[in-house]
């Protein structure tokens, strides 16, 4: 498969969806992967991306995953998956011990930190004491730790002019 297969696979997946804003869901991977692309990741990343919310949002399975892209890109793809009773620390620790996971879950942050100014003034407040809690540590040292926190500021900006 070609990248634009895996586009229009997860964009089938995502088919009925919107964002927060109203947008297709499906801009949101597209997004994440764009972000990875441009800090010059493989295309594996890239699809990691491209599937990083298959699991948790559709009705697709870790095994069609794997059948259609390999190992790799399904258990990055499990790991960025939140679980049922999930507990942060456990998520972030396990994300943090797969390069492929953590890569792509900070590039899912820096995406949604984006876009946070189009939800409420109460999940602005939680993503962003989320974010200094957890996602600054977890990229520190990688491609993404500026970009982190360019975003987070921008929303600590944004809030003030909420308040």
């Amino acid at each position: 498969m070609e990248l634009k297969d895996y586009i229009e696979f997860m964009k089938y997946k995502h088919k009925d969806q919107k964002r927060i804003q109203g947008t297709p869901y499906y801009t949101h991977p597209l997004a994440v992967s764009k972000i990875l692309k441009d800090k010059n990741f493989s295309i594996d990343y890239q699809i990691a991306a491209l599937f990083h919310d298959l699991l948790e949002d559709t009705d697709t399975t870790y095994d069609e995953i794997k059948k259609i892209t390999n190992t790799d890109i399904a258990e990055a793809v499990r790991l960025v998956t939140k679980e049922s009773g999930y507990t942060i620390e456990d998520y972030i620790d396990r994300i943090s011990k797969n390069k492929m996971a953590k890569m792509v879950k900070l590039a899912d942050r820096i995406h949604n930190l984006s876009e946070a100014h189009f939800t409420s003034k109460e999940f602005q407040k939680k993503y962003i004491e989320e974010t200094e809690k957890w996602y600054i540590k977890l990229s520190e040292g990688t491609d993404f730790e500026e970009d982190i926190k360019n975003e987070l500021n921008k929303l600590k900006v944004n809030i003030k002019k909420i308040d």
